[in-house]
């Protein structure tokens, strides 16, 4: 759990400083043209913070970490995401300096992007072994009581 809080909070940092830097090269560079760069913030922040803030909350409600995929998981969604990040970094800033950028880059970036299909499909996989290995649990309906009368309501 202290991984993950850990992570999203280095994910929100880079998130952070990826929105300044595409901002100040870009104003110092009398840039205005369409770039990589405008996309890496939003990258970081939602796959990195919420998303890794929302694992967070099911490894508290369903203790995911015990699973063997759950590394699997973890080691792929930050390979992908960081591959990812770095090629839109390097592909948005050639892009401001008008550079021509090579399309190992882009295969690079989307090998990237496949780890981060793979890590997803194994964190379900992970998410659906645990709530189906949860004692006593089979809906979330079953676990919510609804008042039976006037008097238990208030």
């Amino acid at each position: 759990m202290k991984i993950l809080v850990n992570s999203a909070f280095g994910y929100a940092v880079a998130g952070l400083a990826s929105g300044l830097y595409y901002r100040e090269l870009t104003k110092a560079q009398d840039f205005d043209g369409p770039t990589q760069l405008s996309i890496v913030h939003t990258h970081l922040l939602v796959l990195g913070v919420l998303f890794l803030l929302i694992v967070a909350i099911f490894e508290r409600l369903f203790v995911l970490s015990t699973s063997p995929l759950y590394r699997w998981f973890t080691v792929t969604f930050h390979a992908g995401l960081l591959l990812t990040v770095a090629m839109q970094l390097v592909h948005g800033t050639m892009q401001v300096f008008d550079k021509d950028a090579s399309a190992a880059i882009s295969g690079i970036a989307g090998i990237g992007h496949v780890l981060l299909t793979v890590a997803f499909v194994v964190f379900f996989l992970a998410l659906r072994t645990a709530v189906a290995s949860e004692p006593g649990r089979t809906s979330a309906s079953e676990n919510v009581s609804a008042p039976k009368n006037a008097e238990e309501i208030a």
